[in-house]
């Protein structure tokens, strides 16, 4: 898949802040910004810049009324005609969170012709996009007038609305102290982050900590070794570790602060001291000052708080959590897709459980596993209980029948996407002991299908837990309308606060080191 970067939606207010040194005007509908010419390709967020003249010229095409245009100048003199959305290999991470957010919404407006070229653009494997490119620019110049209705439909400021994507980038200090003066009453979501980034902004301006030396095999409770020393001490930097033990022993109190290393980076908590552990020990902390930061930046696009029931997925922890309002009702451990099948941010509604699913095989993995495969195997659709139903540009149309062999399991869970994704049960369960969880096509594979079921299908009496049980094993393949469809909403974080708790995800699909080298000097 094309670099596309990840949506962090969680449960807020849609706000936006300003950014260090950026100048924010009065948030009259008639104010317009002064053009910010500290802006230049140097150090810009993103590396193409629009022809003033192509604004003018989109203007007076659509027949903007006098607000939106004065908002439209406005908004790209703060960027000194920056492009917002786009740079030069396609969307960035903050297109696809507006697409997403805006989907959530139920927006009043529509434009499906954007909508599809966002998913092309989103969908392309590579590609080099330029600033004359006028499809290019009617995509920036849509999403910008788009974003302008949403902020006035909301009710939302003019000012922040300008502020609500990067211009530039900048020293992580600075950010840092900016990201501290943000509203908490404003970004509800962020402020729960603030004494975590507090924390390791003190970590850095301290000099951070000294690497830790590689083990040489795992290390555990009761053993004696010199490279626990420097361990126990950047253990007690971070406060894992709440004595300050100088000894070689692998005592009781090491123990327990390993297992709480390992529990806020994801990992499982057997008291091993391994180089999994010394690997993450090792990120520096300014490295992990700049994750808290990028991670609140995606804490700008929020969707307003449901009422109602939730799904949330998290794709760097390899979890989901479900909510009903307020109240947390559950969590559960998934598999997600693998490096070249991620699994893509986005939201929707889940309103179709299918129990006994037949798997209808992609296109793509037809042509670069199946075909391949019956090369080599005459027998093989017969050995994994596919068959083929017809042909389609060419290629065959395969599906797998029902039963305990096929790869999507007893149930799937439907929320209607362009890009094909959705839950599934898997016989693969020996998936969900490891605590890398990339290894699927692209969809989402649940630990606890059964859970699901119930709870999807809770507001349907007849459909009891033996129900549940008779469908999902009945080897014939049954649609079921969800009566209230639940919002699903799949998120990028690989930083969050819990309960007090500071939590990191390693960076699976790679989005965070983009997003950090556009946004730091």
């Amino acid at each position: 898949m094309k670099r596309l970067l990840g949506i962090a939606l969680v449960i807020g207010v849609l706000w936006g802040c300003g950014s260090p040194s950026s100048p924010v005007n009065s948030g009259s509908s008639s104010t317009v910004s002064p053009r910010n010419t500290s802006i230049r390709p140097e150090n810009a967020y993103n590396d193409l810049f629009l022809d003033s003249t192509a604004l003018e010229q989109f203007i007076a095409a659509q027949k903007l009324d006098d607000t939106l245009a004065t908002r439209m100048r406005s908004f790209y003199n703060a960027r000194n005609f920056e492009f917002a959305w786009l740079d030069s290999h396609g969307p960035v991470e903050q297109a696809a969170a507006f697409r997403s957010l805006y989907n959530y919404s139920k927006d009043s407006t529509s434009n499906k012709s954007l909508d599809r070229r966002l998913d092309d653009l989103m969908e392309e494997d590579s590609g080099t996009i330029k600033a004359t490119d006028r499809q290019m620019i009617s995509t920036e110049l849509q999403l910008t007038w788009r974003l302008i209705n949403y902020f006035r439909e909301k009710n939302g400021s003019i000012a922040q609305l300008e502020h609500m994507i990067p211009t530039q980038n900048y020293p992580v200090m600075a950010l840092a102290d900016s990201m501290l003066q943000t509203s908490s009453r404003l970004f509800p979501a962020i402020a729960v982050m603030k004494e975590p980034l507090k924390t390791y902004r003190e970590y850095v301006k301290n000099g951070g900590w000294a690497p830790v030396p590689e083990v040489k095999k795992g290390l555990k409770k009761g053993q004696s070794s010199p490279e626990i020393i420097p361990i126990k001490k950047r253990l007690f930097i971070t406060g894992e570790l709440q004595t300050n033990d100088s000894s070689a022993l692998f005592t009781d109190e090491l123990e327990t602060a390993v297992n709480r290393f390992r529990n806020s980076n994801g990992y499982t908590q057997n008291g091993v001291l391994n180089d999994t552990v010394v690997n993450a020990l090792n990120i520096p902390a300014e490295a992990r000052l700049k994750q808290l930061l990028v991670n609140m930046e995606r804490m700008k696009w929020m969707p307003e708080t449901p009422s109602g029931k939730l799904i949330v997925v998290n794709i760097p922890a390899f979890r989901l959590h479900v909510t009903n309002g307020t109240q947390h009702l559950f969590d559960m451990d998934i598999v997600v897709g693998k490096e070249g099948h991620s699994t893509t941010m986005f939201s929707g509604e889940l309103n179709q459980v299918v129990f006994s699913p037949y798997w209808n095989i992609p296109r793509s993995i037809v042509r670069k596993e199946i075909l391949p495969a019956i090369a080599r195997n005459k027998n093989y659709l017969v050995s994994k209980h596919m068959e083929v139903t017809g042909t389609a540009n060419g290629l065959p149309v395969i599906r797998q029948l029902p039963g305990a062999h096929n790869a999507l399991g007893r149930v799937k869970f439907l929320f209607p996407n362009s890009y094909h994704i959705y839950f599934h049960d898997t016989p693969e369960k020996g998936l969900f002991n490891r605590d890398n969880r990339a290894y699927s096509h692209g969809c989402i594979r649940l630990k606890d299908p059964v859970k699901m079921a119930q709870f999807v299908l809770e507001d349907s009496p007849q459909w009891t837990n033996e129900k549940i049980d008779s469908a999902m094993n009945s080897g014939k393949q049954k649609f079921v309308a969800v009566k209230h469809p639940v919002p699903v909403i799949i998120t990028y974080f690989t930083a969050w606060s819990t309960d007090g708790q500071l939590y990191f995800a390693p960076d699976v699909y790679g989005h965070d080191a983009v997003f950090i080298e556009k946004l730091f000097k």
